[in-house]
């Protein structure tokens, strides 16, 4: 039961993720490779919050989400001038740059050696503790995160973005400032991110940069291209996919390393298989061709 539990609760984080890069691909159209590193720069915030000047997880949070926020402006600005290609290559920069220094600001992020001991969240003095517990606190964060986003993507903002994303050029000419808006998606998108950072960090009462590579952009990314874009349930349907895949293939009594190497080779063929015959994923609105 514990075990299953706690494929929910890393479901809720991954939810909350793929949501949030959902806004900057599937609303946006910008097809985004750092999104990891927001993950991690809310998680480290929140974290030394917490662990060094003894803050607790809500005002914690607070601070990590407003410090991811501002953070953004470094790859949401120079998004307004590149595009395609060129963008993709420019936030896969900025995600490299993130996890060098995660790893070797060592006098603050310990590197390596990652933060141990991460307080557990606590409310009005209840401290989250178990895994029954870290399934309903964690279930109730994603759906508060889901409710916001649904809300953000109905909303006139969301639709303009909608627009944006079809046509930058009709949308500029009616009076939109598109700059604004990809300015603002990167900032909510890496908010969001964060609280998934907070709860992982809570969770796991353990963060290292480990935990926070390229290739955790890129299976955040195939969670949206898998499961589907511009829509709610595209990539939550993603998320549940491929957090439940790599648990499917223990039963088949693979070892690890052969598990691990095949879940990317499934992820591979699968993304392949999509973008041939489904560029839209399973149930996305957004069409990756």
């Amino acid at each position: 039961m514990n075990y299953l539990l706690h494929i929910v609760v890393m479901i809720n984080i991954y939810i909350i993720l793929s949501l949030s890069l959902n806004l900057i691909v599937g609303m946006g159209g910008m097809m985004s490779l750092c999104h990891a590193a927001f993950y991690g720069i809310g998680a480290y915030i929140g974290t030394l919050a917490m662990v060094n000047w003894g803050w607790s997880f809500f005002p914690a949070m607070f601070l990590a989400v407003i410090g991811t926020s501002l953070l953004s402006l470094i790859i949401s600005y120079p998004s307004l001038r590149l595009k395609g290609d060129y963008f993709v290559l420019g936030s896969l920069g900025f995600q490299s740059i993130v996890f060098i220094i995660l790893y070797n600001w060592v006098g603050v992020t310990r590197g390596p050696y990652g933060i141990s001991g991460i307080p557990t969240p606590n409310i009005f003095g209840f401290a989250i503790r178990g895994l029954p517990i870290w399934f309903v606190f964690s279930t109730m964060i994603m759906l508060a995160c889901l409710v916001l986003i649904y809300l953000i993507m109905d909303s006139p903002f969301g639709r303009t973005l909608k627009s944006i994303r079809d046509d930058e050029i009709a949308a500029g000419s009616l009076g939109k400032n598109v700059s604004w808006y990809k300015v603002r998606t990167f900032a909510l998108a890496a908010g969001f991110a964060t609280v998934s950072g907070m709860l992982f960090s809570g969770y796991m009462r353990y963060i290292d940069p480990t935990s926070f590579t390229i290739m955790e952009s890129v299976f955040i990314l195939s969670i949206i291209i898998i499961g589907g874009a511009g829509n709610l349930q595209g990539p939550i349907i993603g998320a549940v996919v491929l957090v439940v895949l790599p648990e499917l293939l223990r039963f088949l009594g693979m070892p690890d390393a052969i598990a691990a190497n095949t879940r990317q080779v499934i992820y591979g063929l699968a993304m392949i298989l999509l973008i041939r015959w489904r560029p839209q994923g399973l149930l996305g609105n957004y069409n990756f061709s």
